[in-house]
């Protein structure tokens, strides 16, 4: 019997990892081969261009743009600051003046003697690429970044919102049911990873944003609660770049939904541990999960017997990840091998599973993923 693998959320306390630290432009790396760092260590920095400001220096002049060039006190590659006069033309027979002066600090890139225009260019961005995990240095990507590898913990959410972060983890929920409000933070959780149960609400979200908390992780969130956060509805699109004070992870779904048992013991047993984490997440083409990293964990578990991977098989926990069962837990039931046309009217695979609810649903095998341990 053939069998579908769909790739799930990781959630162990012991996994090989590396993350590739890449410059999105050419640049400098900072670290070698073999280097120990840490989530702020810097390992490539480089420099973005700044932005070009277009400067009508004939038409500010009265000049045809022929006789710009003539007019200017600085010659393309100059460097000039804020207000500095950089072209200058007199007329009738030297009593009227007239001058263009640089609106920001700059570079003249180009003078055009067709359009008369002037391009300066803004000072450059200085961007530094951080290690985001501790770990070592496994590979060195020639004036581009780092590849770093590290053992630990390693849990995945299923949505989140917000960049990279890390801090030490503190659990407040006293169980994987129980929400976490605006009470559970104190003054522990300013700079940490706090962890709730089942829900992050509106009030602790707030709480938490201006208490200084890097991020927050619970099993679901009320979507006009994340909206009233954002300031916006999300729709479907990448997340992680969203301007934001404290990152957000949802390990299950939206709505108030418990956190999976092994998620929330994992967790517990992380607190006080040294955590990195982002939000960023991309469900569609090149899936990526918002996760939690903790390098360096030392699990006391005993360690697990090695399974192969069979896929979905009756009995293997799930996840569902579409409407209208999005986030909801459940165990297969059933997996029938003839194509089943649904409501698009296509014919697909489809898989039956009974819901944490006790209910049994009929769902297409793309609308699940294996929950990995």
């Amino acid at each position: 019997m053939a069998h579908a693998y769909t790739p799930g959320l990781k959630v162990t306390d012991r996994e090989v990892l590396r993350r590739q630290r890449r410059l999105p432009i050419l640049g400098d790396v900072l670290v070698k081969l073999g280097d120990e760092v840490k989530p702020d260590t810097v390992v490539a920095r480089t420099e973005l261009p700044g932005d070009p400001q277009t400067l009508n220096v004939a038409n500010s002049l009265s000049l045809i743009p022929a006789e710009v060039p003539e007019a200017m006190l600085k010659k393309e590659g100059d460097w000039v600051s804020e207000g500095e006069v950089i072209a200058r033309s007199a007329s009738f027979f030297g009593l009227l003046r007239r001058q263009v002066k640089a609106p920001c600090d700059g570079t003249i890139e180009r003078i055009s003697d067709i359009s008369g225009q002037v391009t300066l260019r803004e000072p450059p961005i200085p961007l530094e690429m951080t290690a985001y995990i501790s770990g070592k240095v496994v590979e060195i990507l020639p004036r581009e970044g780092v590849v770093i590898e590290t053992t630990g913990a390693y849990i995945q959410g299923i949505f989140g919102v917000g960049g990279e972060t890390f801090g030490p983890i503190r659990v407040r929920a006293k169980g994987p049911e129980k929400p976490l409000t605006a009470a559970d933070i104190d003054g522990e959780c300013r700079g940490a990873i706090v962890v709730g149960g089942s829900l992050l609400t509106g009030e602790a979200i707030a709480k938490a944003a201006a208490s200084g908390v890097k991020a927050l992780v619970a099993g679901g969130i009320i979507d006009t609660d994340l909206v009233e956060y954002l300031g916006y509805d999300i729709g479907v699109a990448i997340t992680g770049h969203e301007d934001v004070p404290t990152t957000l992870i949802v390990t299950e779904g939206f709505g108030p939904m418990r956190m999976a048992d092994k998620t929330f013991e994992i967790l517990k047993s992380l607190d006080g541990y040294e955590a990195s984490v982002t939000g960023a997440t991309q469900i569609r083409a090149g899936v990526m999960r918002p996760e939690i990293i903790v390098s360096g964990y030392r699990s006391t578990r005993p360690a697990d017997k090695e399974e192969a991977v069979q896929g979905l098989v009756p009995g293997t926990p799930i996840r569902l990840i579409r409407e209208p069962y999005f986030g909801q837990l459940g165990t297969v039931t059933e997996l029938p091998l003839e194509l089943t046309v649904i409501e698009t009217e296509a014919r697909v695979r489809i898989l039956k599973a009974r819901l944490a609810s006790g209910e049994t649903v009929t769902v297409p095998r793309a609308n699940v993923e294996i929950i990995e341990g």
